[in-house]
């Protein structure tokens, strides 16, 4: 599996950090974890294969994980890259996906969905088990953040597995999701003191870590209060396992 981050930011404007999104490719095809209004220029950026991306993954309805999901449909209707394709773009969400894309749709009859390949509109309930991919399977988990949010884990033929917990608060029944994983991109927004309680601070994000054990934990979604700070460092004072502060572009394969 690979994961590459597009998106290490929030929905504050930085110069260094796209708002989320999170590209992960195994031997069958690709899947985009959540979807900025960043994330179509942040993939071409990046030299990925936006044209034939096979799944989008929509964690929750804030714009900074949503946002990008209908201006990326109006691209690959126009885009000469896409017009000879014909396997279908599978979009996975919570239910009320298929409601907000319906409403922007008919804002200014974009025919978002007429498109030259089929678009499948899939509405994922939490607990739910699924292939996102043929080689890779996806069970969900609500998480404490807004009422449809959810975390996913995707668990590829050889038992290789990654979480991405998206936006959330602190839960134990997190920890249990996530034990084990070999990936975990987890949500570290805030450094020393959280604001509210439907995030994390980097102690909530290390007692996770500390309960599931995962072999590499991976920070993102980090508000401008991390500039400067040196994320690992503050981490491993907390914690002996491996962990790395996401950065716009980092590549990761497992």
């Amino acid at each position: 599996m690979k994961l590459v981050i597009l998106g290490s930011g929030t929905s504050v404007p930085h110069e260094r950090r796209a708002s989320a999104a999170n590209w992960v490719e195994t031997e069958s095809g690709s899947v985009l974890l959540d979807i900025s209004a960043d994330a179509g220029h942040r993939m071409a950026e990046e030299r990925l294969d936006w044209a034939n991306l096979d799944a989008i993954w929509v964690s929750h309805f804030h714009l900074d994980h949503l946002g990008g999901l209908a201006s990326f449909l109006f691209g690959t209707k126009w885009a000469p890259q896409t017009q000879a394709r014909t396997k279908p773009l599978n979009i996975f969400g919570p239910a009320g996906l298929r409601r907000i894309l319906e409403a922007t749709n008919q804002s200014n009859n974009y025919g978002l969905l007429d498109q030259s390949f089929p678009v499948e509109l899939k509405e994922v309930d939490p607990g739910a088990r699924f292939d996102i991919l043929p080689d890779l399977t996806s069970n969900t988990f609500s998480t404490p953040h807004t009422a449809e949010s959810q975390a996913i884990r995707l668990t590829d033929q050889r038992g290789v597995s990654m979480v991405y917990t998206s936006d959330t608060g602190y839960s134990q029944e997190l920890a249990e999701f996530v034990k084990g994983v070999n990936v975990l991109l987890m949500e570290c927004s805030f450094w020393k003191h959280r604001p509210v309680d439907t995030h994390l601070a980097l102690a909530d994000a290390i007692e996770v870590a500390n309960k599931a054990e995962p072999k590499t934990l991976v920070l993102t979604h980090l508000y401008p209060e991390w500039d400067g700070v040196n994320l690992a460092k503050e981490a491993a004072r907390l914690w002996q396992g491996e962990v790395v502060g996401a950065e716009d572009g980092l590549r990761l394969e497992f």
